[in-house]
Formats: C-alpha cells, sequence, structure tokens
C-alpha cells in the first residue's frame, strides 16, 4: 500500500470513528429540544392578576406564584382572578330596607372584594365560584344575597336617622358581618363605600304591609 492509499484509510477511519459519535450525540440533543419544546407547550406560568388550580392526575396543586406543566385530558385548570372587584348593590323602592323604626329607606352600596391571597382561598374560590371570578357580574349574581342580607339584619338594628348620622358605625358593622360569610367562598373584604342613603317615597310604602303601615303612621 503506498503512501497516499494509507492516508486515506487513516482518514476515513477516524472520519468513521467521529461520525459514530456525532450521530448518537445530534439524536441525543434533537431528543432534549423537542421535550423541552413540550414542556414549554405545557407549562402555565401564574401571574400577579391571576392564579389558577391545576385538578386531575396528581392531585389538587394550587398555583400562586411560578408555574405548573399541564396534561392535557387527564389534567385541568381553573383560573382564579386575584384582582380587586366592585361589586355595588341598590335597594330602593319596594326593596327599600326597613329601620328599626319602622321606615324604609334607599340604599347604594360598593363592596370591593377580592379572592384572598392564600393558597386555600384560592382553592376555596377554585371549588365554590369556579369561573365567576374572571366575571366580575356573575360573581355578583352569586354572592349579591349575603350583602342584601347584612345590609338588611344591620339597618333593623338602627332607626333611620341614626343611619344617617352614623354612617360609618353602619358602614363597619355591615363589613363585620359580611367578611365571616365570604370568607367561606374565599374572598376577603376591602372595603365597603355607601354611596347613597335616604327615604323611601311614601308612594312606594303599602299600607297593607305591617311596617310600611307603622312608617306611615309615623310619617303622618
Amino acid at each position: 500500500m503506498n503512501t497516499e492509499n494509507l492516508l486515506l484509510a487513516q482518514l476515513t477511519g477516524e472520519g468513521g470513528r467521529l461520525l459514530a459519535y456525532l450521530v448518537p450525540a445530534a439524536v441525543i440533543l434533537i431528543t432534549l429540544a423537542t421535550i423541552l419544546l413540550i414542556i414549554s407547550r405545557l407549562y402555565k406560568r401564574a401571574s400577579k392578576e391571576r392564579a389558577f388550580v391545576r385538578t386531575g392526575f396528581g392531585g389538587q396543586k394550587v398555583v400562586l406564584n411560578g408555574g405548573a406543566v399541564i396534561l392535557p385530558v387527564i389534567q385541568e385548570t381553573i383560573e382564579v382572578n386575584m384582582n380587586t372587584m366592585r361589586l355595588g348593590i341598590a335597594r330602593s323602592n319596594e326593596a327599600g330596607l326597613i329601620t328599626r323604626d319602622r321606615m324604609r329607606v334607599d340604599v347604594m352600596a360598593e363592596f370591593f372584594v377580592r379572592v384572598k391571597p392564600t393558597e386555600e382561598a384560592i382553592a376555596d374560590a377554585a371549588q365554590t365560584l369556579g369561573a365567576r371570578t374572571m366575571q366580575p357580574e356573575q360573581l355578583k349574581d352569586l354572592v349579591e344575597g349575603k350583602f342584601v342580607d347584612a345590609l338588611r339584619s344591620v339597618a333593623a338594628e338602627m332607626s333611620m336617622e341614626e343611619l344617617h348620622e352614623k354612617r360609618v358605625e353602619f358602614v363597619q358593622r355591615v363589613q363585620t358581618t359580611v367578611s365571616e360569610d365570604i370568607l367561606k367562598n374565599g374572598l376577603e373584604l376591602e372595603s365597603v363605600s355607601l354611596t347613597a342613603l335616604d327615604q323611601t317615597s311614601q308612594d312606594f310604602l303599602n299600607p297593607q304591609n305591617a311596617f310600611d303601615a307603622q312608617g306611615l303612621a309615623k310619617l303622618t
């Protein structure tokens, strides 16, 4: 074998050995890149405005900070709105509040609520409220009864004059009454604002109603 053939054989052998190393390395790199791409597509991140609860395979996981991998079909997520929501409540005319002295009053109040930023509260909100936290009007439909009950119960313990002169006390008592109740839904009450308070017009008082009859007699 001449020198040229010997050199060619050496180069061919080295190239074959190099190729034998490169092929598996390329396969490994392609596999890793594919896995990372799949994970990046399945990875869901929470934000300051939205947390989520993952359910299904592996049990429940609350994600408030960071993120988690969501496996299609066997796992699902429920998003929870972490922003403060303003829920307006109005009671007027025949639906006005009845005070301790049997007067009827028109009230408008605004309740500022949000999901409490704890894992337990977020899980409760996801279970009891579901996607309603993302739609304030739907959330209002669900919890409005609790707010109205609180307004009624506190108004029934105060006279109309006291409601007018002690608005701060009225708001504080309503806030205390509501706070414990909505906590079951993972919500916390930031504040309550009483935007309107006035006596209900006599045109909407029903003389056949015992409460309204007493109120009319007092007005007369």
